[in-house]
């Protein structure tokens, strides 16, 4: 069983910048994705990255000021976030994917994002 702890959040002004991580306890072989929910909604997704050619999926929402990235040596994801807004205040979470993009592992506690307005 893979074990995934997610970093990196906190509060930062609207415009601002922050850089998640994905730590995963062991090699990851798979396709991984970041998750996001904000109180009283349903988790969403953010970003996907495909193990196999490295290519990369954005919900409309985040596309051109998030980036997702891998270092494999790391066994770490990390999801690129610029020109936050209000609306990207959440929990973030990251999860290995199938190969449709369905969340296939036990989901960890999250890091809290909060953008300021």
């Amino acid at each position: 069983q893979v074990h995934l702890e997610e970093s990196g959040g906190g509060l930062v002004q609207a415009g601002g910048s922050l850089r998640l991580s994905c730590a995963a306890s062991g090699r990851t072989f798979s396709n991984m994705g970041w998750f996001r929910q904000a109180p009283g909604k349903e988790r969403e997704f953010v970003a996907r990255l495909l193990y196999s050619g490295g290519s990369t999926t954005y919900a409309e929402s985040v596309k051109g000021r998030f980036t997702i990235s891998r270092d494999n040596a790391k066994n770490t994801v990390y999801l690129q976030m610029n020109s936050l807004k209000p609306e990207d205040t959440a929990l973030y979470y990251c999860n290995r994917l199938n190969s449709v993009g369905v969340p296939i592992g036990s989901w960890g506690p999250g890091t809290q994002v909060t953008v300021s307005s």
